[in-house]
């Protein structure tokens, strides 16, 4: 176990920032040694008596949930609100992160039913813990950006011979950009150069202050970049630049897993979450609730109320499920494995991995 525990966490500190800025986003949290656990959970709920929705007719589940700081737990915010009021379907008890490293362990341990992660630490989990815990759904599509303090930039050829500043050598964005490149005739060794750093937020920083011209960031780092100042611009969206050449992979960066003993055991009570997921996904991409959803956001220490209302709509939020599911993330899987096997686990999940219910 221990050295499971060990690959794990090594996985989860190069796995896809996908939230929003994984580990980045831990470096605007509190740190490890004081790890966020921003909770929301609903004390009455297991009793199954009366709620908002009616009376409930069965004994409600307690489920322990885990998310990061970022588009992985925003599409939860409805949820959360609920557990918190006593009004969700089951007794959600929810714990969020800075960072992946935070909550790995735990998921392995089986301490958390249920934890929002990036989409190729689901992979990584999979793998590494034979087949105990399964994919269940997507919900965020591609959070990546390329800014530039300028407007030279129009396409991807444009990016020859810049300097593009980023983050996580080793890790999804590094794929991502990488196959981006190379789709369009690019070698990201000779035809560029590429300054990686350890955090978003550095290299936000160096942006906002014009220190850098071309730099590619999650949300909500490129929001606040643009809010500090005014001649940046977004440049190229990574999520459609990897459609243009992504051979019907779809750039699919944050997904929820489950524990598969918990779904075999529970299958009523996990109908149940993914019912009340795909609403709160629906709640909170609505343009309607935006300015509810982005006072949530701070109110579980997600992010910046401000922050949260202007990235809420390019986060990618989703819910994906089923066949579609694995359609889509199957070729995204695919080229992580073809650039780095260990990115995905050593191997590419087979079809046991997708939770279908």
């Amino acid at each position: 176990m221990k050295k499971l525990l060990a690959l794990l966490l090594a996985a989860a500190m190069t796995a896809s920032l996908a939230a929003c800025g994984g580990a980045s986003s831990g470096s605007q949290a509190p740190s490890s040694e004081a790890a966020p656990s921003g909770e929301a959970s609903s004390s009455e709920a297991a009793s199954g008596e009366a709620d908002a929705a009616g009376t409930a007719d069965y004994e409600k589940e307690t489920i322990q949930i885990a998310a990061l700081k970022g588009p992985t737990a925003i599409g939860m915010l409805q949820m959360m609100e609920d557990a918190q009021k006593g009004e969700a379907p089951d007794d959600y008890q929810f714990t969020l992160a800075g960072s992946a490293d935070e909550i790995v362990g735990r998921i392995v341990q089986g301490e958390f039913d249920i934890a929002a992660v990036p989409t190729n630490l689901a992979a990584v989990l999979y793998n590494r813990a034979e087949g105990r815990v399964q994919l269940g759904a997507l919900n965020t599509l591609g959070v990546l950006y390329m800014l530039e303090n300028g407007q030279t930039i129009q396409s991807v050829a444009d990016l020859a011979g810049k300097t593009v500043h980023t983050i996580s050598k080793g890790s999804v964005p590094e794929y991502v950009l990488n196959y981006v490149l190379a789709q369009n005739g690019l070698d990201p060794q000779t035809d560029l150069t590429v300054e990686y750093h350890t955090e978003s937020t550095e290299v936000a920083a160096l942006l906002a202050a014009g220190e850098a011209q071309v730099a590619m960031l999650p949300q909500p780092f490129v929001t606040s970049v643009l809010t500090q100042n005014d001649q940046v611009r977004v440049a190229l969206d990574m999520t459609e630049e990897w459609d243009k050449v992504g051979d019907g992979s779809v750039l699919t960066m944050g997904c929820i897993v489950v524990q598969k003993d918990f779904a075999q055991n529970h299958p009523e009570a996990m109908a149940r979450f993914l019912e009340a997921y795909d609403q709160s996904v629906a709640w909170v991409t609505d343009e309607a609730n935006l300015e509810e959803a982005a006072a949530l956001c701070e109110s579980f220490d997600i992010m910046n109320a401000a922050v949260a209302q202007q990235a809420i709509p390019e986060c990618n939020i989703v819910f994906i499920t089923g066949d579609e599911m694995e359609e889509k993330v199957g070729g995204f899987l695919q080229v992580l494995y073809d650039a780095d096997p260990s990115a995905v686990g050593g191997a590419m999940p087979d079809e046991a991995f997708y939770y279908k219910g």
